[in-house]
């Protein structure tokens, strides 16, 4: 399978590469205000290098800017959701659609055994974390749907701010083995080469997944 390529090459990008990892994790928590000067001191590079590196991540759109506010990670909220999910629902869709044209027999055998290799994580029914990345089953589709405008769109743009959200909220619970059944039904649609089927199932899959989440909002904002 092709890779989506982000191997870091210099400090600048292991230090954006790193920054954004304990951001999706909730290291540094969600709406928190962004320190050069702290975050230099932190990670032991120069403040140019973590201005960099908060530009690179306000175009994931993990970070925003503010007048007299400054850098912030973005907040988690009902709202922003909503919005987000609504623009995930029909691109992973559609990506769905396409992996079951377009993943070959053995990429799609790849995502068979990785779903396997989730389940002994799933079995305890306590969480679901998947890393970003290869291990990760959404992206393993996305890159199946071989539509290189597509996956631009998806991995330089919502990617890291949905996986915010999936990681935070989203991969612990109940709904754990439910999300699990659900990626196995996906992949059979595509391992069918059933387009339409794998198309609502993500769909629906991410409906669920959106819900899910928001009942976790309500609950941590009530």
């Amino acid at each position: 399978m092709t890779r989506y390529s982000q191997t870091p090459v210099t400090t600048a990008d292991k230090t954006f590469y790193q920054l954004r990892q304990d951001i999706v994790e909730g290291v540094i928590a969600a709406g928190a205000k962004l320190s050069e000067t702290e975050l230099s001191t932190t990670y032991g590079v120069s403040r140019a290098v973590i201005r960099e590196a908060i530009n690179r991540l306000e175009s994931c759109h993990i970070v925003e800017r503010r007048a007299n506010v400054g850098a912030r990670v973005v907040a988690l909220s009902e709202e922003g959701l909503l919005a987000l999910y609504e623009i995930r629902e029909s691109l992973e869709g559609m990506a769905a659609r396409l992996a079951a044209k377009n993943m070959s027999d053995e990429e799609i055998a790849e995502l068979e055994a990785l779903l396997i290799s989730h389940f002994q994580d799933v079995k305890q029914g306590e969480s679901y974390y998947q890393e970003a990345g290869d291990v990760d089953f959404h992206y393993r589709i996305i890159l199946g749907s071989k539509n290189k405008h597509l996956i631009s769109m998806l991995f330089d743009g919502i990617y890291h701010l949905v996986r915010m959200y999936r990681v935070q909220l989203g991969m612990a619970g109940p709904r754990v083995t439910t999300a699990y059944d659900e990626h196995r039904h996906i992949v059979q649609a595509i391992a069918n080469r059933d387009q339409e089927l794998a198309e609502m199932l993500m769909r629906r899959h991410i409906t669920y997944s959106r819900n899910n989440i928001r009942n976790k909002l309500s609950s941590i904002q009530s």
